[in-house]
């Protein structure tokens, strides 16, 4: 019987397992959820008597975690890539032709744009070349962006709307080229000739790409993201979606540098609402490994005269990270390469001056010299990582750094030790969105196919406890968000995931298999659709 004096909730969960994720990782039955908050957790019993409900759901033993975060991904642009051709997973540049020339006929445009292709993923690891892309699409400008964001292949149509010859140069970026010509191939900033020709898409086009990308998260668990790096007029109308209730998903977004960006936001101190946190820039410090863009302390293994690409003067990037200081927003540096990460840790350092609660970010931290790693603890600086991309990059990484240099590659125990916590994020589009993916890498360090066995580098393999705080309540804490979301506790936001799985006890092979069956933010379910 219901006692007289039961207060009144929302909504009930009960006959669950809920993964609490708070500091003692505590385990309970159930919870109550009003206006949109965790009211109360606890035994079925203390619950259903103390509480009276508007809606009880009974989970039938299900299991619960808070919502899945993902510390770094680029949320806008995945939803907008949804609009490209889609070139993941693809073998070879002969099935990429097939697949645009089939995009190109359903989807007719002026340009013709696709994303998600990866050389090292073909049988010639080489980069390729615009011959067979000028063949098929003579008159039509092509650009097809590299998995990783900094490369891309450009058609000769293209190249000569930008104005690119032979012997164009730009700080930042390079062409390719090979027997006496470019082959179409650009490297980071190089891209930008071409990409700023692209027409703007409409607002209308770009609110349907936010509300397609969150259909998508809500089905993976995700009811936080970590958008990294955007303008002033994405981030204003992922506000006026939020504003109208149309877009729900909460979304961290790292402003990019810029004057009109920093007027807009930076210079009147962190903007936040419930859904929308806008306190952090973010920088680039260098490319990527893949495309040989990461800025190295020596040579590639692979590539004996390229060290790899700084992507922005070591005086600017410390000016920017000054600016953010004095503003009190956060600093969130990409930075791939040993070169790189030692000169935004040096750069952060003399700014942070040891142990501080600025929490500044580097995203990626994905080659770091032995030297270096200790900079991170000395100085509070957060390693936001992304475990994907070891088992991503494990086939091809050892080349391009030799066996000396990628035992400091993806270590992320050694960067989890330095502060006692991490981020774990995805970075997708480069990644696949399922955030169970990252789990899975975490605590395996193999590939979906059981690869290797034993795990790569197993020596940085996280545990399930560890793995799970990386993608709740330290992501959170990531982004100062810690006492508002990432578990489950009286007064957080009401944003939890039900499985019908156990995460943190089901074999591990069993992990990238496990659906979400809901999902919910604010209290309100959000997957599946009511």
């Amino acid at each position: 019987m219901l006692s007289c004096t039961s207060k009144k909730a929302d909504l009930i969960i009960y006959n669950a397992r809920i993964y609490t994720v708070d500091s003692t990782f505590t385990i309970a039955e159930a919870m109550a959820i009003r206006d949109g908050k965790i009211l109360d957790i606890g035994s079925n019993l203390a619950l259903m008597d103390k509480y009276t409900a508007k809606k009880e759901v009974d989970l039938n033993g299900y299991f619960v975690y808070p919502g899945l975060i993902d510390a770094h991904c680029h949320y806008t642009s995945y939803g907008l890539s949804l609009q490209k051709a889609d070139l993941v997973g693809t073998k070879s540049f002969d099935e990429i032709l097939d697949i645009i020339r089939d995009h190109a006929e359903q989807f007719p445009s002026e340009w013709v744009l696709g994303r998600g292709w990866d050389q090292n993923d073909w049988e010639i690891k080489e980069f390729p070349s615009n011959d067979k892309l000028d063949e098929l699409f003579p008159d039509q400008p092509v650009l097809l962006t590299r998995i990783d964001g900094h490369a891309a292949i450009a058609n000769s149509e293209a190249l000569k709307r930008a104005g690119i010859d032979y012997n164009t140069t730009i700080e930042g970026g390079s062409l390719i080229k090979k027997d006496g010509k470019i082959t179409g191939v650009l490297i980071d900033h190089a891209i930008n000739l071409v990409s700023s020709l692209i027409p703007e898409t409409s607002e209308s086009e770009k609110a349907a790409a936010l509300l397609k990308a969150q259909e998508n998260c809500f089905s993976v668990g995700l009811t936080t993201v970590h958008d990294a790096g955007l303008g002033r007029q994405s981030i204003r109308l992922i506000d006026s979606l939020h504003q109208t209730g149309d877009l729900k998903i909460r979304i961290y977004a790292m402003l990019s540098p810029g004057e009109e960006n920093f007027e807009t936001y930076m210079y009147h101190g962190p903007y936040r609402t419930d859904h929308l946190n806008v306190s952090s820039i973010k920088l680039f410090a260098d490319g990527a490994l893949g495309s040989r863009g990461a800025l190295l302390l020596e040579p590639y293994a692979d590539d004996p005269d390229n060290y790899g690409l700084p992507l922005n003067s070591p005086e600017y990037l410390k000016e920017m990270c000054l600016k953010a200081y004095e503003y009190g927003f956060q600093v969130n540096t990409h930075a791939i390469g040993d070169s790189a990460n030692r000169l935004m840790l040096n750069i952060y350092s003399s700014i942070l001056k040891g142990k501080n609660t600025r929490r500044w970010r580097i995203e990626h931290a994905q080659v770091i010299h032995p030297e270096d790693f200790n900079k991170f603890g000395e100085n509070s600086i957060i390693p936001s990582i992304q475990t994907t991309h070891a088992t991503s990059d494990m086939y091809w990484a050892g080349e391009r750094l030799g066996d000396e240099r990628i035992k400091g590659a993806y270590a992320f125990r050694t960067l989890l030790e330095q502060n006692g916590w991490v981020a774990n994020g995805s970075d997708f589009p480069v990644e696949h969105i399922n955030p169970l993916y990252g789990f899975y890498a975490a605590i395996t360090r193999k590939d979906l196919e059981g690869f290797p066995e034993g795990g790569y580098q197993p020596e940085q393999i996280l545990t399930r406890t560890e793995a799970l705080r990386a993608m709740t309540i330290w992501a959170a804490k990531a982004a100062f968000e810690e006492k508002e979301k990432g578990s489950i506790e009286p007064g957080k936001f009401a944003d939890f995931i039900v499985t019908a799985d156990d995460l943190m006890t089901i074999p591990e092979q069993e992990i990238p298999k496990v659906k979400i069956l809901m999902t919910y933010l604010g209290g309100e379910q959000v997957y599946p659709g009511q």
